[in-house]
């Protein structure tokens, strides 16, 4: 009798010991719930950056071009998003953030959304946290929708509305999905590396300036263009889409730390001052050259800055932005007010001359800006040179597989479509030419 309580004891003294390992486990599992806050935020997040697309960027961009073309960008900007939406929830999520897959794509289970309810959660960066998937998957779709539109800048006043629907499909199929997967989902190859991009330096900018730019090379230059002058039509429309892009940055950065936590207030406040920055460094480097500080300068100076900083928004500090947004501005009005005119190519909304260097510099000064000196969050013994080793691994996987990709997309699309519009209809005008309507009716 003694030798069984003295084992009963025994058995009960282990399982004792045991309790605190499975009951801490089962208490983690228990703890993974959906935050309102969270959700709350991610909605907001999501409508701040469909406000980037329309009317933000189809307002960017519609003033940059000529009158006769404003109905042709604002059409081709929403059409090319609208696009991109579908493709999005029909296969696009599924090719990037699938459940399986390899370095390069993930796999197909989630075609048409299969699997996904309103129970279904995705995690975010803190463990037992997690959100709806399903406004994960309506926040990734707009930045798959803006990086499509993006490329538009780069082809407008010349390009068929036919071959710019022709090429968004399969460029988002082949180019977009894929940088997407390598660069955010575990498994990617660039995400593997341990490359960082907190909002889209290499997913949205590079990919989509690196397109424009193979856009611009293939389909050719405007008729008249370094011949006739070409000023945009309205620089108040320009401002304004500015000014709304800027807004809509704050969910675009702030979004992408997926919780309503220190880090979106960080990424918003970054979001802040890199833009100021990048305005008044753009403006100070027209003054340096003997031009005068312009209205169009102020535009793209906070455009740049708004790109430099998107990798970084919350992988560093206020002042690593600054510096960041102050050294993009410098660096892209160098490339579009020098080195642009004497390459020649037509790049209509300069997308690789701001969101191409300006993505390639805050990509690359990521890696700097995680420094703890310049309030960054890498610790003591953070290794500034190693992660920009890999910082620029993923910029050139992301030029290449862009170039190579945007490539193939523009040529079947010009193939298939003819391209650009015929000369007379160029000189015409796309809006009528294209659309059968004008933006003004004076």
């Amino acid at each position: 009798m003694m030798r069984l309580l003295t084992k009963i004891s025994a058995f009960a003294a282990a399982a004792l010991a045991a309790a605190p390992a499975w009951a801490q486990e089962a208490a983690e599992t228990a703890a993974a719930t959906v935050d309102k806050g969270d959700t709350a935020w991610m909605i907001v997040a999501t409508a701040f950056v469909m406000v980037m697309i329309v009317p933000g960027l189809a307002l960017f961009y519609g003033g940059l071009a000529r009158t006769k073309n404003m109905a042709s960008v604002l059409t081709q900007v929403m059409a090319v998003a609208c696009l991109a939406m579908i493709v999005w929830v029909t296969y696009g999520y599924s090719m990037a953030f699938g459940d399986t897959g390899n370095a390069f794509i993930a796999d197909f289970g989630k075609v048409f959304l299969a699997g996904i309810t309103t129970d279904s959660t995705v995690a975010t960066f803190t463990d037992g946290v997690e959100i709806p998937e399903f406004i994960f998957i309506a926040f990734q779709m707009t930045f798959a929708a803006i990086t499509a539109a993006l490329v538009v800048g780069g082809v407008i006043e010349r390009a068929k509305f036919s071959t710019i629907m022709v090429f968004a499909l399969i460029w988002l199929t082949i180019v977009y999905f894929p940088i997407a997967h390598m660069v955010w989902a575990a498994g990617g190859l660039i995400f593997e590396w341990g490359a960082l991009d907190f909002a889209g330096g290499t997913v949205v900018h590079i990919n989509a300036g690196v397109s424009a730019l193979v856009g611009c090379l293939i389909l050719g230059k405007r008729l008249g263009y370094q011949k006739d002058a070409m000023p945009p039509h309205s620089l108040t429309m320009t401002l304004v889409g500015t000014g709304l892009l800027w807004v809509g940055w704050f969910g675009f950065n702030g979004g992408s730390a997926l919780e309503a936590d220190g880090f979106a207030s960080l990424a918003v406040l970054n979001t802040f001052v890199a833009t100021a920055a990048g305005v008044l460094f753009w403006m100070l480097a027209e003054a340096v050259t003997g031009r005068k500080g312009s209205l169009l300068g102020a535009c793209s100076g906070a455009i740049a800055g708004l790109v430099a900083v998107t990798p970084a928004a919350g992988n560093g500090g206020p002042f690593g932005a600054i510096l960041l947004g102050a050294v993009a501005a410098v660096l892209c009005f160098w490339f579009v007010a020098v080195i642009k005119p004497k390459l020649g190519f037509d790049d209509t909304a300069d997308v690789f001359g701001i969101h191409g260097i300006g993505g390639i510099v805050g990509s690359l000064g990521t890696a700097f800006t995680m420094m703890p000196g310049l309030g960054g969050p890498g610790d003591a013994d953070y290794a500034a040179g190693a992660q920009f080793v890999i910082q620029l691994q993923g910029v050139l996987v992301a030029v290449v597989w862009a170039g190579v990709g945007s490539a193939i997309a523009f040529t079947i699309a010009k193939l298939v479509t003819g391209g650009r519009v015929s000369e007379e209809a160029e000189r015409e005008g796309l809006d009528l030419a294209e659309h059968g309507e004008r933006a003004y009716n004076y």
